[in-house]
């Protein structure tokens, strides 16, 4: 009962929290999550790259294409054999040890695509800038079920956060800079979405430079309006995000109606058309920036996987 005084007391108790516009995690996500991520974990120490998946190496980077389904460290781990297996059939035969492999980017477990790798301490804090002063720029290819949308491209501006012990929500964009209940605060998040085709109709163009010219821009002010019984349409969609939150672009799309599909844990369908997806299919297609010790621009290219080619087909 005291307990109950002192709270009802507390000046922190009646605070007006910012409230999330995007819905909580549904039931059925938790056990699919626990699920992929006990596969995902029993098969890291079997994670084992090949000069395929490699897109680029020189004396300071390597860049590889990451597969869906492994954690990121798992395939920062496999790097080292990797480079020495390069060694090899060079006609070196010499093995040789990298203790200052870093992560440059990162992908979620289920996201694949370009993944870079710094071989050194002073090129990865070089690059932690690159990234940090937003000098690098991206582009995720997504397979989307849901309404097909009526614009072509858009610009969606919005609150970022994550309560205490609670998953990653997005905001209204007027909340951006408020305290969230454990004392986190909520940033501001933008992604440029361009749809390329529906239901197998449309066209797979190169990416564009994003300009601040686009023909809508939408700032997330409400909960947006879902209608379940509504037709779904398969939608291919390139992302260009113009910040670096956890999960931006699965966000994103969740709050455009158009959640990613076998992304379980934001709005994805996890059975469609007969079939269930063992993952978000989310692939980091492009990486561009200028080289940290050349100073030259430098293009890194994923190839698609093939659920983006399925995309293209006509249904």
């Amino acid at each position: 009962m005291a307990d109950q005084t002192q709270l009802a007391n507390d000046p922190k108790s009646t605070i007006n929290y910012p409230v999330p516009l995007s819905p909580p995690l549904p039931t059925m996500s938790k056990q699919i999550e626990l699920s992929r991520a006990m596969t995902a974990s029993s098969k890291s120490s079997l994670v084992s790259l090949s000069s395929s998946h490699v897109l680029f190496e020189d004396e300071w980077l390597i860049v590889v294409n990451k597969p869906q389904g492994v954690y990121c460290e798992s395939v920062l781990s496999s790097i080292p054999s990797l480079l020495n297996d390069s060694n090899d059939s060079d006609g070196r035969g010499t093995q040789v040890t990298f203790p200052e492999l870093h992560l440059a980017n990162r992908l979620d477990r289920d996201t694949s695509g370009v993944m870079l790798i710094t071989k050194s301490h002073k090129v990865a804090a070089k690059l932690v800038k690159a990234f940090t002063d937003h000098k690098v720029q991206k582009t995720y290819i997504g397979f989307c079920v849901g309404r097909a949308p009526e614009w072509q491209r858009i610009s969606i501006k919005s609150g970022h956060g994550r309560s205490k012990f609670g998953v990653w929500r997005v905001y209204a964009a007027s909340d951006v800079g408020q305290t969230l209940p454990g004392g986190s605060v909520v940033r501001d998040m933008q992604t440029l979405f361009e749809v390329l085709f529906v239901n197998g109709q449309g066209c797979f163009k190169e990416s564009s430079k994003v300009t601040n010219d686009e023909e809508k821009v939408l700032v997330a002010k409400e909960k947006p309006v879902t209608d379940t019984n509504m037709k779904k349409d398969e939608i291919l969609v390139r992302a260009y995000p113009q910040s670096g939150r956890t999960h931006q672009i699965r966000l994103h799309c969740q709050y455009l109606g158009i959640p990613i599909r076998g992304d379980v844990k934001y709005g994805g369908v996890f059975e469609w058309k007969g079939r269930t997806y063992n993952g978000h299919e989310l692939h980091a297609e492009s990486l561009s920036l200028e080289h940290p010790v050349t100073g030259l621009p430098i293009s890194f290219h994923a190839p698609l996987p093939s659920w983006a080619s399925q995309a293209q087909r006509p249904l």
